[in-house]
């Protein structure tokens, strides 16, 4: 009895798989056949599409057409050449030379950079002579950015105290 359950399911399994391939290639026959369809369609409205635009083309002559894109063309070139003619400022001898503007222009930025030149003062060069040893010098310094950046009430009497030195080693 096994025996024969199995050879039923195999049996079965057989038609189950020689039916989907059958779906299969049913479903494939029934996608053709719409698009087949769907391309009859297409190409009949294609037809259509073509009949009415030579309809409409029929009174249409490609020479006329030319012939009136050229008197488009021309009247555009009138309409613009009446325009320009318009807007140019009449002749009243206000015709200037750019290049004599522009050096003008330049004349007169010239002349304003040199007014402000001459109200330039600089600061007198010290009379003073400078300490020989960098040593000192670099020591000076550091006591002085120091005393600027605003140390504690002591430490600022202290550098105080070392400026006063510094001031009468550098007399």
């Amino acid at each position: 009895a096994a025996l024969q359950a199995l050879k039923r399911k195999k049996r079965y399994e057989k038609q189950l798989s020689q039916i989907d391939g059958t779906l299969s290639t049913i479903e494939f026959q029934r996608e053709a056949l719409e698009n087949s369809h769907t391309n009859t369609e297409v190409l009949k409205n294609m037809g259509y599409a073509a009949q009415a635009m030579k309809k409409v083309h029929e009174n249409m002559d490609l020479n006329k057409i030319d012939d009136l894109m050229q008197d488009i063309t021309e009247q555009q070139d009138v309409a613009q050449e009446i325009s320009d003619a318009i807007s140019n400022r009449a002749g009243f001898g206000e015709e200037f030379d750019e290049d004599e503007l522009m050096a003008e222009l330049e004349e007169l930025e010239q002349e304003e950079l040199n007014k402000g030149m001459r109200d330039v003062r600089l600061p007198s060069v010290p009379s003073t002579s400078l300490p020989s040893r960098p040593g000192k010098l670099l020591a000076c310094r550091s006591t002085f950015l120091r005393i600027k950046a605003g140390s504690s009430t002591r430490k600022r009497a202290e550098d105080e105290d070392e400026m006063k030195k510094l001031a009468a080693w550098a007399s």
